[in-house]
């Protein structure tokens, strides 16, 4: 049986801060932002946009729920988490490079490109703190 990994005061608030951001995020792609998060889906996917941000949204209030409430699986949520945003980085690539506005404030090519850089800070905020990291790096002593 694997030992829980401790997390720190600072990163049980910041894993709560991320698992309300996509609960709210998924609520947000099947009410008020849908038709936004449509243009994030890429022309080569070949499902309907609709399905994809209905499924999409459906898949980060899971995420954010059980990264709120599982505890004895924070670590595994968290890798699941990290995945995920690797997995709809090419769906924010392709806005870039299609130029497709979106949100309001994503309405210029540099906006779009500054957004890019805020994947991998997802992903290391997802690893860092559910543990994944910790757990990761305590499994390889």
């Amino acid at each position: 049986m694997k030992k829980e990994v401790k997390t720190t005061l600072t990163q049980n608030i910041f894993r709560i801060l991320l698992a309300l951001f996509m609960i709210y995020a998924g609520f947000s792609h099947l009410t008020f932002n849908r038709i936004d998060f449509q243009t994030q889906v890429p022309d080569w996917v070949p499902l309907s946009k609709d399905l994809v941000v209905i499924l999409s949204g459906i898949v980060e209030m899971i995420l954010g729920l059980t990264l709120l409430f599982w505890k004895n699986q924070r670590a595994r949520i968290g890798w699941a988490l990290a995945i995920f945003f690797i997995l709809i980085f090419p769906g924010n690539v392709a806005q870039y490079l299609d130029g497709k506005d979106a949100f309001g404030a994503l309405n210029s090519d540099r906006a779009r490109l500054i957004r890019l850089f805020f994947q991998p800070v997802l992903i290391a905020w997802a690893l860092w703190s559910s543990g994944a990291w910790q757990s990761w790096r305590n499994s390889k002593k």
